[in-house]
């Protein structure tokens, strides 16, 4: 354990003294906000005489919201050090393994509202900190246009802002099935690199594509690299390099890659990241299940990709549907519906919210009018989100659903699909949203 390592874990339960940089965004809770503090090697407070900490580790910090603090502030901290423990979901009532979902991020210690004094700022990595704060103030401008709780939504949409929606509404998004337009998806992730290839198309083709790749890592960097967007952004830049090299894009090849990219990076995101897990299965399902789904609905309309929206919907929430049941114990019966009515907004919004944000660098009034629109999109969204989930049959709780039910499923599932490929020698793969 990295904790015991480098001489921690004897400070359990202790006040001490740290000094460290502030290694992430701020993560803004309804009630609080949190940071990861990264520690350096440096003399601890008088009352472990002499003791110094050897290495380096990381401590949640949870603090009141005021004062704050950003990306590369060094600190010193002082308050009792905590181990952190599992606890159970009052919703679900079901244990949630609290310790491994920070362990996997090298997180094995916390403070609760210590005492914080910046000593310094700007010591984090330049490029960084420099997309942070383009960020941070985008964020300003959208807060200024548009009231909460629309504001947090659009944050999370266009730059993956870690803004509480507040612990209520964020329950309703869970329960009618549409908790991932909350933060940045693959298919949000999907949209701003195509939005980006537009934006670079007058460019010749492999200078684009070359521009391309480089602004989706660096939006990458920006919005968190979570482990969906950095799944999506590897499997985007994949797209680009094969029509950059004349090659036929390979989507299982592609989600291979990122997987295999990802896991040497943190191996330990494959057990105990979540949004890990949902995003790997969500894309399996649109990649696998997709074809068989799209012929028996073609009946749909394509206007603004309805038909597709419908295939991608049912494919993925089809797929995902026994891990979450292991994973939540909460069936959303009106997943389907709820999303068909809001995925087809989220373009424009997403459109109108950036260029919002954007024109308020220049003007307020020339940012107006797509601040209104993208306000009217989020009323919009936010409403049907608020409606659904009022229904009394919206969600159904399932206590129990245990791993081996989950696995089961999925061997059903094999097949399946093994018995219908046999009576499709051939299914066209129809590239689409990235979920």
């Amino acid at each position: 354990m990295r904790g015991a390592k480098t001489g921690f874990e004897s400070s359990v339960g202790k006040t001490i003294t740290l000094e460290g940089l502030i290694a992430d965004e701020p993560d803004v809770r309804e009630s609080n906000t949190r940071y990861v503090l990264r520690t350096t090697p440096s003399p601890v407070s008088p009352s472990l005489e002499g003791e110094r900490k050897k290495g380096e580790t990381k401590v949640l910090l949870t603090m009141p919201h005021e004062p704050q603090f950003r990306y590369g502030d060094k600190v010193t901290v002082a308050g009792k050090l905590e181990r952190p423990e599992n606890f159970t979901d009052e919703k679900t009532l079901r244990e949630v393994n609290y310790v491994s979902h920070l362990e996997k991020d090298g997180i094995y210690f916390e403070m609760f509202r210590p005492k914080i004094t910046r000593a310094a700022s700007g010591e984090g990595h330049a490029i960084v900190e420099t997309l942070f704060a383009f960020k941070h103030a985008f964020i300003k401008n959208i807060n200024t246009l548009i009231p909460e709780p629309h504001a947090s939504l659009l944050g999370g949409l266009v730059v993956g802002a870690k803004q509480s929606l507040g612990k209520e509404l964020l329950d309703d998004f869970r329960k009618v099935g549409v908790i991932h337009i909350v933060v940045l998806s693959g298919y949000n992730i999907t949209i701003i690199a195509l939005f980006i290839e537009w934006i670079l198309s007058r460019l010749k083709k492999n200078v684009r594509l070359l521009f391309a790749a480089m602004a989706m890592t660096l939006f990458a960097i920006m919005v968190g690299g979570s482990a969906t967007v950095i799944r999506a952004t590897v499997m985007a830049i994949l797209v680009l390099l094969a029509r950059g090299t004349g090659r036929v894009y390979e989507v299982t090849r592609a989600l291979l890659v990122a997987g295999v990219i990802m896991l040497l990076h943190n191996p330990k995101i494959l057990v105990f990241d979540t949004s890990f897990q949902l995003s790997f299965l969500a894309t399996v399902g649109l990649i696998y299940v997709s074809p068989f789904i799209e012929p028996k609905v073609r009946w749909i309309t394509e206007w603004w990709h309805m038909r597709e929206i419908v295939v991608a919907t049912v494919a993925t929430q089809l797929f995902v549907l026994p891990f979450l049941l292991y994973k939540t114990g909460m069936l959303s019966i009106v997943s389907l519906p709820v999303n068909l009515l809001i995925l087809t907004a989220i373009p424009l919004t997403m459109l109108f919210g950036f260029l919002a944000g954007m024109a308020a660098f220049v003007s307020t009034a020339l940012a107006f009018p797509f601040a209104m629109l993208a306000y009217a999109l989020l009323a919009y969204e936010l409403s049907i989100v608020e409606w659904s989930s009022s229904l009394s049959f919206s969600a159904v709780s399932i206590p129990y659903f245990p791993l081996w039910l989950a696995i089961f499923s999925y061997g059903v599932y094999a097949m399946l699909f093994i018995l219908l490929r046999k009576k499709k020698s051939t299914v066209p793969f129809r590239e689409g949203l990235l979920s």
